[in-house]
């Protein structure tokens, strides 16, 4: 009995050193229901695209789409669907990732597309194709740098959904987010977005509460 006892104290202690989990989003059922939330409330007033810094109105226009930051094809492969239809048909879990307006950012449609899958790296020399937009790719490597302005966002909207879901990412990757968590710390705007993301879905990232937190996480 007493062994028993000295068991539970340890692993509560273990899961207090470890941190608490992000807690799961429970207020929006699908992505469809996340679009009319995202355009409705979160950028009712217009905004700024994540990749470029482009201002816009709530009319938003043909341009500016919906970016998962963490990829769905990563969340497919973690749940095995042979694709995004039969995901949204089968899995509820896959509809409430999907859904989950903490990885969803507004961005420019074609720099959505040229984003697609591809993981977030550092590129050498300051090739851009996109205007004055500082975003560049490289297909070679398959890899896409963000600007430095919002590394830190990304990069904490990457580590929700891994810590959240359990979405796996590579070392080499999680480790360049906790870099970029250290270099660019949340600031108003992204605050507040987790505010009103909270009551919108019922659950905030708790690495823009207390952004040391990423420092336990294990890739």
């Amino acid at each position: 009995m007493m062994r028993q006892y000295w068991l539970v104290i340890i692993s509560t202690m273990t899961l207090l050193s470890c941190g608490s989990p992000s807690a799961e989003q429970s207020g929006i059922e699908n992505y469809l229901q996340a679009k009319k939330l995202f355009w409705g409330t979160l950028y009712k007033k217009g905004g700024e695209t994540l990749y470029c810094g482009q201002r816009f109105d709530h009319s938003k226009g043909q341009r500016i789409n919906v970016e998962h930051v963490l990829p769905m094809s990563w969340v497919m492969k973690s749940l095995n669907c042979r694709d995004r239809d039969s995901c949204r048909r089968n899995n509820a879990r896959f509809r409430h990732i999907e859904a989950d307006l903490h990885n969803l950012y507004p961005s420019l449609r074609d720099i959505n597309q040229t984003r697609g899958s591809f993981p977030f790296g550092i590129i050498n020399g300051e090739e851009r194709h996109f205007g004055s937009c500082d975003f560049e790719f490289n297909l070679q490597k398959r890899i896409v740098e963000p600007r430095p302005e919002v590394r830190g966002d990304i990069a904490r909207a990457m580590m929700y959904m891994h810590d959240r879901y359990a979405i796996r990412i590579h070392a080499r990757q999680g480790q360049l987010l906790k870099q970029w968590n250290r270099q660019d710390p949340p600031d108003r705007v992204e605050r507040k977005r987790n505010d009103v993301i909270e009551s919108l879905q019922g659950n905030r990232n708790r690495f823009i509460d207390k952004p040391s937190e990423a420092d336990r996480l294990r890739f």
